[in-house]
C-alpha cells in the first residue's frame, strides 16, 4: 500500500463544547490524513454540566449531533480527587485503546504545562497526542475563526480578569474589543470559556437561549438554554 492509498488516521478529538475544540474539529478535518471518528467530554456528575465551561448536558448532546459526531461522555464525581480523576481518564483511554484508536486531538494553543500532562498521561497508553492548534498566534486565531463563520457565547468567565457583563456574550469583535489588555484573544489562559453554536464544522446550528447569570466558586458563569426551553429567562 502507498501514501496514497493508506486510510486516514482515525482520531477522536477532546471536546470542551468550545471555540477551540470547535475549530480543532475544523482543522483535522482539512486533513486527509485524519478522520475525527468521535468526540470525548467531561462532565460534572453531581451538575449534569460540562467541566468548567458550565454548559448544561442537554446542549452539549445537541451540540454533538449538531457537528455530526458520536459523543462519549466521562461522568466524573464532584468533588473529584487527582487521583480519582487519573483513574477514570485511565479507564477510558484503555477502552479507547482497545477499539484500535491511536491518536487523540486537543485544542490546546500555547500552555506548554498543558500539552507536556496531556502527553505524560498518554505516554505510555499506544495513544499519540495531536494539538492541530499549538502554537497559533490567539490575535489572529480570534479573528480567524469569527471570519470563517464560527459563532460561540461565554458561558463562564474569571471575574477577575473580565466584567461580570460580559457573561453569555457572544464571541465576536465587540468582545475582543471589550477585553482589557492583558486577556488572551482566545481565553487560553482560563479567562473565560464558550460554548460554540455555529461555524463550518457545523451540520446546522445550535441554536439556543442566553439565560441568567450567577458567580459561584469565584466564577461567573451564565446559563446557556435550548432554544425550546420549556421555561425560557425573562426578557
Amino acid at each position: 500500500m502507498n501514501e496514497m492509498d493508506r486510510p486516514p488516521t482515525q482520531v477522536l478529538l477532546s471536546w470542551s463544547s468550545g471555540k477551540d475544540s470547535a475549530w480543532a474539529l475544523h482543522r483535522l478535518r482539512q486533513d486527509p490524513d485524519f478522520e475525527v471518528v468521535g468526540l470525548f467530554c467531561t462532565l460534572n456528575q453531581a451538575f449534569e454540566r460540562v467541566a468548567m465551561h458550565g454548559v448544561r448536558r442537554e446542549l452539549l448532546q445537541r451540540q454533538a449531533q449538531c457537528v455530526g459526531l458520536p459523543l462519549t461522555e466521562i461522568m466524573l464525581p464532584w468533588p473529584c480527587s487527582n487521583e480519582e480523576y487519573a483513574r477514570i481518564m485511565g479507564e477510558f483511554v484503555a477502552g479507547v485503546r482497545a477499539r484500535g484508536i491511536t491518536h487523540m486531538a486537543f485544542g490546546d494553543l500555547f500552555l506548554e504545562d498543558v500539552r507536556a500532562y496531556r502527553e505524560q498521561q498518554l505516554a505510555s497508553t499506544g495513544i499519540t497526542a495531536l494539538f492541530p492548534l499549538w502554537g497559533s498566534d490567539t490575535r489572529l486565531l480570534a479573528r480567524e475563526m469569527m471570519a470563517a463563520g464560527l459563532r460561540a457565547h461565554i458561558s463562564t468567565l474569571d471575574p477577575g480578569k473580565l466584567p461580570a457583563s460580559l457573561g453569555g456574550h457572544g464571541f465576536d469583535e465587540a468582545l475582543l474589543a471589550a477585553l482589557p489588555a492583558d486577556v488572551d484573544p482566545c481565553g487560553e489562559r482560563g479567562e473565560f470559556h464558550t460554548l460554540a453554536v455555529d461555524g463550518p464544522m457545523f451540520l446546522r446550528p445550535l441554536e439556543i437561549l442566553v439565560g441568567e447569570t450567577v458567580i459561584r466558586d469565584g466564577f461567573v458563569f451564565t446559563d446557556l438554554l435550548p432554544a425550546d426551553a420549556i421555561n425560557p429567562p425573562p426578557g
